[in-house]
Order: C-alpha cells, then sequence, then structure tokens
C-alpha cells in the first residue's frame, strides 16, 4: 500500500515552498499520495500540482497578514475566520486516519493542526528565523509542539537559525534550505534587452488588487529612475491577474500600452510614457506574465514589493530596492523586517506609504547602487550565506522520507508516550550546520 502524506501550510510562501519539496518528494518516490491543507489562502502552489486539498480555503481580507497590524484581525473574523478555521480543522481531524505522516510548512497556526492530527510529523518552520534578531524567540506551545515525541525534526530555511536552536537544546533541528530557489532557472525568454545595458527588475507582488497599486508605484519609480540614467531597462514580472489589468492601469496613469507577440512565447506588453513637465525623458517598461525567472536572474538590480520574491532575488545575489506600499502585506513594518532579515542586499527608502519623495529618493539610490561593483559583488555573498548551500528542496525530501520510513516501520512511534529512537542521519541528508 502506498505510503501517505499531509502537507499543512498556513501562507502563500508556505505553499509555494511546500510544493517544491514535493516535486522533488514525487520525482524520488512517484508511488507517495500527497494531499495537502492551505490554511490561508486558496492554495494554488498545491492546485497546480493537481493535489487533493482537504478541507475548505478562503481567502482572508488581511491576506493572512494581521502580524502586522493587529486591527486587521477584526476585518477576518468578521470575515467568519473561527467559522472556517473550525471546519479546516474538523476536515484535517476526519482526514488524518488515512495518512502515515504530515508535513507542517509555517509558524505555530500550522504546527499546532500538526500537532493534533495525532499523527507523527516534520516541522518546516520556514517562516521563521534567528537573523532577525540574532536568537529566534518562540512561544512556549510551539516549544511544547517541537518538544513532542510525534515532532520528529524540525527544519529551518537557514543554517543560523539551525544552530541556534540547537544551542537552545532542541537537538532534532536540521538545516533544510530555501526550497523554491532551487528552481529559478532561465527558461530562455526573449526580454528583449540591449547588451550592455543594466537591467531593473520591478516586482510588485502576487495579491491582485495590492499589487496593481505596488505596479502604479514601480511605473512612477521607472520614470524617475529614467530621468537620472536612461540607459537603464525595465522589465516587470506581472501575476496574470495584473497582467489583465496593465491596459487599465496605463489609462490611469497617463501611460500607453501595446501589446507585443512572439512566435513561441506568450504575448506581453511595451509600456511608454513619453515624458510630461514632471518627467522629461521618455519612459520604457516591458511586461510579461510568464518570464518571472528570466527576469530575476538576468536583472542587475530588482526593485521589490513582495516577500518570497525579494527573498528569492537576495539568494541569487541581487541587490534589492524597497519602498512602502499601503499593505496589506508590503508595509513599512513588513519592509523593514525583511531588510533586518536579508541584510546588506536590502535598502528600504522611506518610513512610510511612497510619496514622490520618496520615490525620487529611491531612484537615485538606484542609479548609485549601479555604479557599486564592490556592493554589488557583497550582495551575491550575502546571498549565499544567507540561503546557501542551494538544494533545500532534495534535503527536505529526503529527510522526509527518512522519517517516514522510520515510522511506517514502527507503529508505536507516534504516541507522545511511546520512546522515540531518532532514525539514523542517512547520507542524503542535509549536515548539521
Amino acid at each position: 500500500m502506498p505510503q501517505r502524506l499531509l502537507f499543512i501550510s498556513n501562507g502563500h510562501g508556505e505553499d509555494d515552498n511546500s510544493s517544491h519539496v514535493i516535486r522533488s518528494l514525487k520525482a524520488i518516490r512517484p508511488e507517495l499520495e500527497i494531499a495537502a491543507l492551505p490554511l490561508v489562502g486558496e492554495g494554488h502552489a498545491y492546485r497546480k500540482l493537481s493535489l487533493p486539498i482537504v478541507g475548505p480555503t478562503y481567502v482572508l481580507p488581511s491576506g493572512g497578514f494581521t502580524y502586522m497590524d493587529r486591527l486587521r484581525l477584526i476585518d477576518d473574523l468578521r470575515a467568519g475566520l473561527l467559522n472556517m478555521t473550525w471546519k479546516q480543522f474538523q476536515a484535517m481531524k476526519k482526514y488524518a486516519p488515512q495518512v502515515d505522516f504530515v508535513v507542517a510548512t509555517g509558524d505555530t497556526f500550522a504546527q499546532s493542526f500538526a500537532y493534533f492530527s495525532g499523527k507523527p510529523f516534520l516541522s518546516n518552520i520556514a517562516s521563521l528565523s534567528a537573523m532577525y534578531e540574532g536568537r529566534l524567540k518562540m512561544d512556549l506551545l510551539l516549544w511544547q509542539i517541537f518538544k513532542s515525541q510525534r515532532c520528529q525534526a524540525v527544519v529551518t530555511r537557514d543554517a543560523f537559525t539551525a544552530q541556534d536552536l540547537q544551542q537552545q537544546g532542541l537537538k532534532k533541528v536540521r538545516f533544510g534550505g530555501f526550497p523554491s530557489v532551487d528552481r529559478i532557472k532561465p527558461t530562455g525568454k526573449d526580454l528583449q534587452l540591449s547588451a550592455g545595458q543594466n537591467m531593473v527588475a520591478l516586482l510588485p507582488g502576487s495579491r491582485t488588487a495590492e499589487a496593481i497599486r505596488n505596479f502604479k508605484l514601480a511605473m512612477q519609480l521607472a520614470q524617475a529612475t529614467t530621468q537620472l540614467n536612461p540607459q537603464l531597462q525595465f522589465r516587470a514580472a506581472l501575476v496574470p491577474s495584473v497582467m489583465a489589468a496593465v491596459k487599465t492601469i496605463c489609462q490611469q496613469q497617463g501611460w500607453q500600452c501595446e501589446q507585443q507577440h512572439h512566435p513561441t512565447q506568450q504575448p506581453w506588453m511595451r509600456l511608454h510614457h513619453a515624458g510630461d513637465e514632471s518627467f522629461a525623458l521618455p519612459t520604457e517598461i516591458l511586461c510579461y506574465s510568464d518570464a518571472y525567472s528570466d527576469i530575476i536572474r538576468s536583472a542587475t538590480l530588482v526593485f521589490g514589493m513582495a516577500g518570497m520574491a525579494v527573498d528569492q532575488a537576495v539568494a541569487i545575489g541581487k541587490p534589492v530596492v524597497q519602498v512602502a506600499g499601503t499593505g496589506p502585506q508590503f508595509t513599512y513594518a513588513f519592509a523593514e523586517a525583511q531588510e533586518r532579515l536579508l541584510g546588506l542586499s536590502v535598502r528600504t527608502i522611506g518610513q512610510q506609504a511612497a510619496t514622490p519623495a520618496v520615490l525620487k529618493a529611491a531612484a537615485q539610490y538606484i542609479v548609485t547602487t549601479l555604479e557599486d561593483p564592490a556592493y554589488l559583488q557583497a550582495c551575491v555573498e550575502n546571498g549565499r550565506q544567507k540561503f546557501g548551500p542551494f538544494g533545500g528542496s532534495a534535503r527536505i525530501a529526503n529527510t522526509i522520507l527518512q522519517h517516514l520510513d522510520h515510522v511506517t516501520a514502527s507503529p508505536t512511534v507516534p504516541s507522545d508516550t511511546a520512546s522515540r529512537t531518532t532514525p539514523p542521519a542517512s547520507s542524503a541528508s542535509a549536515p548539521s550546520p
């Protein structure tokens, strides 16, 4: 009988990370039966893999970012948060007896679901890092979950956090890595780039309404930056829902927009602003909805108003410039926290939702940064230190299989009252940091 896994995650980034681990699991052991329970959002990353979804899914008014603004929790509660969470919990309890092992990706929310499943589980704390403050401070509930017998292993996104938790006494922790960066590889998209000129990638995020607002700021930034360096090229990586709104956005912003065609690629958009009293020089942005990896790999610098995408940019050695938006995700609090986490590669301009003055300052910083080869090289090294070594998908997948095989061979292991013998580290597992 095939082994069965249930992935539980509480966030879009967590869904994405889990999806890459699942791909690696399927490559290693195709007969695995895997289902998913996304606790926040629709679980699009799982649906792309055609995985069965356990329980109801829904989109919160806050986008799942109540930790950035606790007042947004009120909107979530009014939208039925408690009722939906209870329905998800019931669905999980009903489905759990069918599975052999649970993988929880995220913070206390996802880890609590895994614990109450009654099954042995692995905790992937991709959203938690000791790099924010130098030491990871966890609430008592999360610590008790990790200490439980059913928690077979804890894997971290960065080696520094694994080392920190080991020093705090959690011996079952292992460095896993950042799975989503493993598949950021060029696909051969023709980005219409001019040789010898720097390219700035515009990454406004993936949540439609907020990403549209962020993209309008990116357009204004491109105008301001062009006035300082007309040789710069701008390429925007947009999700399909934002791409569909580009014509309307251009009409609102006073830009011209025309759809372009390529024999072997999806259509892309060429945006053009002829210039006016505020921006004398013309500005051009090329927009794609299917060229994210090519754009981020080809960029010299990234203007990012996103979470996962900024992480990925830093991981592959790109400098990132940020300005705050109005949220719900990319507020100043989020941007500042991301800057602390990712270190010297990220610079946040301004301390409030971006104004024309902030965008002008960001444009100046971009031009100055592109003229600093020593800093650009330091960003490459910083990416390696923060996220390397790469290969997190395979490392985490092998760790999961190691423990899955152990618990399926030892049916008494899931009990918290049973004595658990940690399986010996296999050659495929990640070394301790």
